[in-house]
């Protein structure tokens, strides 16, 4: 039996948004537990992921982005999250992106500076330098301006140093025995995870046209026989906004269905059904009974 100590906690993943924080949690995970876009501010929930080594469990918390812009309740419920989860959490990972340090980073930098949790600054996309050899001032920096236990330089995308960073908050964690079986992937359920990868997809085909008060929620999830049933209703805020979503002839609706129905049946490996629907429930995302309504847990 080995007697090196086993260490397990709570790490909240925690920066800007569109730094790369759900991309790293996917990474470290080594499975999809987060959806991840190009638009900021696509993570509104806190999302647990589990990653497990011989001797240490790391619980990421993946956290919506920190921004300024609080004009909404949606904003206002996010940056609740993100700064809770910092609060309760064990270890905080500070994430930015390299050679862009910015005034929204110093922002959230001052929101978490003063925990006394151990911090580690994460300095992500690195592929993206070119040469390499320009990172080095970057680095340090970073080092002069973050008090951090350590400075980590990774690439998300291409998996590059993750390991290293494991194994760095694995010694900052407590001495403790797992928190969740090892089985455990994520703390979220399949409905939940549906619903977000429909909202993946009404991203990406949406882009620039996206309504930011655009919500998924499921109705209906049921195993018959062997196949999934998934009833879904897309909430948007204004009529015009309906209209956007479905395309000319449902053609934009059908399309944002087929492809998440196509990652559904390889997440899961069985046969989805999946309906959507799109309906209008005014300005939503600027209420707090609205959010409590679709599942967002106000603080």
């Amino acid at each position: 039996m080995s007697d090196t100590p086993f260490h397990s906690g709570y790490v909240a993943i925690v920066g800007r948004p569109n730094v790369g924080k759900s991309t790293l949690v996917n990474a470290l995970v080594g499975r999809k537990v987060s959806i991840v876009t190009p638009k900021p501010q696509t993570t509104r929930h806190r999302i647990l992921g589990l990653v497990n080594r011989p001797h240490a469990q790391l619980v990421l918390v993946d956290t919506p982005g920190l921004h300024e812009s609080t004009r909404r309740v949606m904003n206002q419920y996010m940056n609740r999250v993100a700064i809770s989860s910092s609060q309760d959490a064990d270890v905080i990972v500070f994430v930015v992106e390299a050679m862009n340090f910015t005034d929204e980073d110093l922002w959230v930098w001052e929101r978490v500076r003063g925990l006394k949790q151990p911090l580690f600054l994460v300095i992500n996309k690195i592929d993206r330098v070119t040469p390499r050899a320009v990172l080095l001032p970057f680095l340090e920096e970073m080092t002069q301006r973050i008090t951090a236990s350590a400075v980590v330089p990774v690439s998300a995308t291409k998996a590059e140093n993750l390991e290293r960073l494991v194994e760095l908050i694995a010694t900052r964690l407590p001495v403790s025995p797992p928190l969740f079986p090892p089985e455990v992937v994520t703390d979220r359920d399949e409905p939940f995870h549906a619903a977000e990868v429909v909202r993946e997809k009404l991203t990406h085909k949406l882009r620039e046209e996206l309504p930011y008060g655009i919500n998924v929620q499921i109705e209906r999830f049921a195993d018959e026989e062997g196949r999934i049933m998934i009833d879904a209703v897309i909430w948007v805020e204004r009529q015009g906004q309906k209209a956007i979503v479905i395309g000319q002839g449902g053609e934009r609706l059908k399309e944002i269905g087929r492809l998440a129905r196509i990652e559904l049946n390889d997440l899961w490996q069985r046969s989805v059904h999946l309906g959507l629907w799109v309906k209008v429930k005014e300005n939503w995302a600027d209420s707090e009974s609205a959010l409590r309504q679709f599942g967002y847990q106000t603080l």
